[in-house]
């Protein structure tokens, strides 16, 4: 079992960053890939990034690619998600989710466990 609490969210003019943080329970954080969703009003959930197991690979939507970053640090069991240069259209609830696997997931269904999801509002 794996708890995951987002942080970090909040409100930014566009243009501006954040840093989103999500802290996992457990000893066994590192046996997890860890992704990054998010979702707006009225849309689906959609993937924004993945991070490996020991965070060497990382992938990116495109829509996202060259402004946000994926890390993590195993030891503080937390995943982060940088996010730069934030347009309107990033605005969402981001989640984080772990995945017991050694491959990238872009799919929501392929995660097994999932944060409550922390609010991110870009103004224009």
């Amino acid at each position: 079992q794996v708890q995951l609490v987002e942080s970090g969210g909040g409100l930014v003019q566009a243009g501006g960053s954040l840093r989103l943080s999500c802290a996992a329970s457990g000893r066994t954080f590192s046996l997890y890939a860890m992704g990054w969703f998010r979702q707006a009003p009225g849309k689906e959930r959609e993937f924004v990034a993945a991070i490996s197991r020991g965070g060497g690979n990382t992938y990116y939507a495109d829509s996202v690619k060259g402004r946000f970053t994926i890390s993590r640090d195993n030891a503080k069991n937390t995943v982060y998600l940088q996010m730069n240069s934030l347009k309107p259209e990033d605005t969402a609830v981001y989640y984080c989710a772990a995945d017991y696997a050694l491959v990238l997931h872009t799919t929501k269904e392929s995660y097994d466990y999932w944060g409550q999801g922390t609010q991110v509002t870009v103004s224009s």
